[in-house]
């Protein structure tokens, strides 16, 4: 298993200054938990991806390069560049994101952490039908008009309380038709009570449990063969709690 470090807060718009100490922090987390819940304690190697300062365009390029299992960012646009390389592999690659935003705003390229997906839409990297949002709670009037004009398959937080396991159960038939499957995961997905670190804290998310949960569920598919873990910031961080959940979450994918 091969964990890759982004180390760039290039896409962040100025929002999540900091996240790109995320990677050191995270790792050296995971360097303390003993095994996974599964009782296991899997063999993993880092690397890094090279980060050109001041050009995300060159930065981007180096992402889609870098071969690797987990991807760990960094700000979201770091999906932008992975699942580019990701893509390249397979004829029917899927992407299930784990975010409270949708970030598809605008058509901006290079993309930042707001547009990513819509630009790996619109350019025909990620077949429309092949997306799938979880945990939805915020979203610019721009996304709505976006994900119901191209009928963006969608689980909002409000369709996963007291039904979180219907729900995966649904994600995974629709998982299986991938012939490569990617999960991205957006720390804001969860709830700040669980994961304050983080530029964007959307009350109302999932539990640290949730999240964990559906992580293991769908690591259990055999065309899972590329994550990522982004937008976690350690200067934002209470306790090292987000830091800590990170390390969690890879442990349980590795």
């Amino acid at each position: 298993m091969k964990i890759i470090k982004v180390k760039s807060s290039q896409g962040c718009l100025g929002k999540n200054i900091g996240c790109e100490k995320a990677p050191d922090e995270i790792i050296n987390a995971l360097n303390k938990i003993y095994c996974s819940e599964e009782k296991t304690n899997a063999y993993f190697e880092t690397d890094e991806a090279e980060v050109i300062k001041y050009n995300i365009e060159e930065t981007n390029e180096k992402i889609e390069a870098k071969e690797g299992d987990i991807f760990i960012g960094g700000d979201h646009s770091i999906t932008y560049g992975c699942f580019k390389g990701f893509a390249k592999k397979f004829k029917n690659p899927g992407l299930i994101v784990f975010d409270a935003h949708p970030d598809c705003v605008n058509n901006f390229k290079p993309p930042s952490h707001e547009d990513y997906l819509r630009v790996l839409i619109e350019e025909g990297v990620l077949n429309k039908e092949n997306a799938v949002l979880i945990g939805l709670r915020n979203w610019h009037k721009n996304e709505i008009e976006f994900l119901e004009k191209n009928k963006i398959k969608i689980f909002p937080m409000k369709n996963l309380f007291n039904n979180s396991e219907d729900v995966c159960d649904t994600i995974m038939e629709i998982a299986r038709s991938f012939d490569g499957l990617y999960i991205s995961i957006d720390i804001d997905a969860v709830d700040p009570a669980f994961a304050p670190g983080t530029g964007y804290a959307e009350p109302g998310g999932m539990s640290s449990r949730e999240l964990v949960y559906f992580i293991q569920r769908l690591k259990k598919l055999n065309n899972l063969r590329r994550a990522d873990l982004v937008e976690i910031n350690p200067d934002k961080d209470v306790n090292g709690m987000t830091v800590k959940l990170g390390a969690k979450i890879i442990k349980e994918l590795i």
